[in-house]
């Protein structure tokens, strides 16, 4: 069965996921929903920077959308407006999101149990995730499954984040703010509330209920100004931060998110980055997964491509998600509501 897409917004996540729901078999364009005038008339094919037409235009107009009754939204704002998201699920459209939603404890309890309420009203399901928090956290918790006795799995992202400095999606990190600035912490604990979102999913695969979900901050600081594209990071200033979640299950942390993100190397203490993602599997026997991510085209990959290949770790978790999500149960869904997610086979050439 063909299932009718509608592509919500088309920033650099937004046009990696529409790119991929016109390229596949079992997924209809039929709409495009852009916050930008300068996108409203544009057809999709071009927003997503393909070299041809698909006979779809952008429309700033969420009644023409409503209009369209498609089977799922792919929801891809920076962040979620809850009044549009309940106002979709409640007339019956499905929604999957990248938008800093997994559970909803993020948004606030009030703002979740209206999205619930919506979706149960309308018979329709809302499924957020990305690589980070999200699709990551839905591989240690199956990691864990060749093993017995488990006590605690931790996952470690560990990124230099300096290509990325001007995105959007950092400017909750505080990059540049002084040494001991007060508030600091609490404030780079909203901007990636998320990992609770994450903490509470991983511990629903696992079978576990969480006692409590604590969080942990630390800062590193420049050694000298800085050049970084989109902030001003002068020396003794914050260039490196590093965070963790812990979920706790009777007295002992089961659950650890930890993510460590720098400015380059000129940073006191100096914390080492490995560019990837480390699980590990605390067991009988214990599991050390190491995950990492290269384009398709590494002898000739530009700058271009790995941007390219970031957006698209983002974007694919929530497009691949699509199918299962429209066939799932009414209200809030996770990967532990789900069945395993993989990509579509593509086409064979030739």
């Amino acid at each position: 069965m063909t299932l009718r897409i509608v592509q919500w917004t088309t920033g650099n996540v937004g046009r990696a996921a529409l790119k991929s729901i016109i390229e596949r078999a079992d997924l209809e364009l039929v709409g495009v929903y852009a916050h930008g005038p300068d996108k409203v008339g544009r057809d999709a094919g071009e927003l997503a920077g393909l070299d041809r037409q698909v006979g779809v235009t952008a429309t700033d107009d969420i009644d023409a959308i409503l209009a369209l009754r498609p089977d799922c939204v792919s929801y891809m704002p920076l962040f979620p407006d809850v009044d549009d998201l309940t106002r979709l699920l409640a007339a019956g459209i499905n929604v999957v999101t990248t938008s800093e939603f997994i559970t909803g404890a993020a948004v606030g309890a009030d703002a979740r149990r209206r999205l619930e309420e919506a979706a149960v009203k309308g018979d329709s399901s809302i499924f957020g995730s990305g690589v980070n928090p999200g699709w990551i956290e839905y591989l240690g918790a199956v990691a864990s499954g060749v093993a017995r006795n488990l006590k605690s799995v931790k996952i470690a992202e560990s990124f230099d984040l300096t290509i990325l400095s001007a995105d959007g999606n950092q400017d909750d990190f505080g990059w540049g703010r002084p040494a001991g600035d007060p508030g600091h912490a609490d404030d780079v604990a909203e901007g990636v509330g998320e990992f609770r979102d994450a903490a509470e999913m991983m511990a629903t695969v696992l079978g576990l209920t969480l006692d409590d979900i604590r969080y942990e901050v630390r800062f590193a600081h420049a050694t000298k100004d800085l050049k970084v594209a989109g902030r001003t990071v002068n020396e003794g200033t914050v260039a490196g931060i590093d965070i963790s979640w812990f979920g706790v299950a009777d007295g002992a942390d089961v659950i650890e998110l930890n993510a460590v993100w720098t400015l380059g190397t000129a940073i006191d203490p100096p914390w080492t980055t490995n560019m990837g993602y480390l699980i590990e599997v605390n067991a009988d026997p214990k599991v050390i997964v190491r995950v990492d991510f290269l384009p398709d085209n590494m002898e000739t990959a530009t700058f271009d491509d790995l941007i390219a290949m970031g957006t698209t770790l983002t974007a694919a978790p929530a497009v691949n998600a699509i199918p299962a999500v429209v066939a799932a149960r009414p209200g809030i869904v996770t990967y532990a509501d789900l069945p395993p997610i993989t990509a579509d086979i593509a086409p064979r050439l030739g």
